[in-house]
């Protein structure tokens, strides 16, 4: 097994895929709208891609948080709201704020589990600036640490509690980037110490009350000055200030390491990222070349990563409610009905076709 989630290039396998992963089984997998139809469809692919690999507890990731990010769409699903909406419900109503994003969580879980999705690349615990770039914007609970700290925290632990994985993101924060890392590396020139007390406290502060070695976390590809010279995703000293200072010390996996922040080709990306400390690399576009040259590349997933996955996958089972996810959206829309507050607004780079 190699220690590498993929996106694969269609809604099913391709020869050349099913080749590759039979030789270079990886660790998991993500799916985005170019792998989605319907629900049945989607069963089947990821069912497969479990016989593939061989292992029942293969990782298949998606990213639904609402919004302009979710995977998942109708007819046969859901338009979830986007996540601010359940941050100003909170500031206006805390106990029915806090039902909301429990109701928003426990709909993502019930219709990603029939699926036979595993991980949910959500909460983003990014707090935005003025200024920053709208990459975040309402994907975002709220502008303030206390509001995001509370309502992740309590988001992560009602995935865990309905068996599915939560992945922190994008640690240690993304809200002061003023460009997308989709296409251009941010820089971040703010002091160590304004950063633990802001950007930083949202993700230590979830890891804390969760529990970090049950969670995963995703790295943002930013560089913030005051601490290295090189993107989160590839700094070793990074990595290791994010698991012995933050507290962030579970299984920690890079961003997508196709997108443009990023230097050098995908191989020596993806090798780049495991060197720097993260268990797992990850690559999602679907491109077979690129998706061939990390697998050569890579070396076998290491036993401290597995024990780290070990331990998430642990806590992961042992959530027993199982959501009928039609019933809490409904509930869920009874609460928070503005129009405003669903509105699909298509962003390329974050659809990723």
């Amino acid at each position: 097994m190699i220690p590498a989630i993929f996106g694969i290039s269609g809604q099913t396998l391709s020869d050349a895929e099913r080749n590759l992963f039979r030789e270079r089984a990886p660790f998991g997998f993500i799916l985005f709208r170019r792998n989605i139809d319907n629900p049945d469809q989607v069963k089947a692919l990821t069912a497969s891609l479990r016989e593939l690999t061989g292992r029942d507890d293969t990782p298949i990731l998606i990213d639904q948080e609402g919004g302009r990010v979710q995977r998942l769409r109708p007819p046969h699903w859901v338009d979830l709201p986007h996540t601010r909406s359940l941050g100003d419900l909170y500031k206006q109503d805390p106990e029915a704020g806090l039902k909301a994003v429990k109701l928003q969580t426990q709909t993502i879980a019930g219709m990603i589990a029939e699926l036979g999705f595993t991980t949910v690349c959500a909460p983003v615990l990014d707090v935005p600036v003025a200024g920053a770039h709208d990459v975040i914007g309402k994907r975002a609970f709220a502008e303030d640490v206390e509001t995001v700290a509370q309502l992740g925290a309590v988001m992560t632990q009602e995935f865990l509690n309905c068996g599915i994985m939560p992945i922190l993101k994008h640690v240690p924060g993304h809200g002061r980037a003023i460009v997308d890392s989709h296409d251009v590396l941010p820089v971040v020139t703010e002091d160590k110490n304004v950063l633990e007390k802001t950007d930083f406290a949202t993700f230590a502060s979830v890891a804390a009350k969760v529990g970090p070695e049950k969670l995963w976390a995703m790295t943002a590809h930013i560089v913030f000055t005051k601490l290295d010279k090189t993107p989160v995703s590839l700094s070793e000293d990074m990595i290791t200030y994010l698991r012995h200072h933050l507290g962030i010390n579970g299984f920690i996996i890079p961003d997508a390491i196709e997108m443009e922040a990023l230097h050098g080709t995908c191989a020596e990306r993806a090798v780049a990222s495991l060197k720097a400390g993260c268990d797992v690399t990850m690559h999602c576009s679907g491109n077979f070349d690129d998706v061939k040259a990390i697998a050569e590349a890579l070396p076998a997933m290491t036993d401290k990563a597995k024990e780290r996955f070990a331990a998430t996958e642990s806590a992961r089972k042992q959530g027993a409610t199982k959501p009928v996810w039609r019933d809490t959206y409904k509930e869920l829309k009874s609460m928070i009905s503005s129009d405003d507050a669903y509105v699909y607004t298509m962003h390329q780079a974050l659809s990723v076709a």
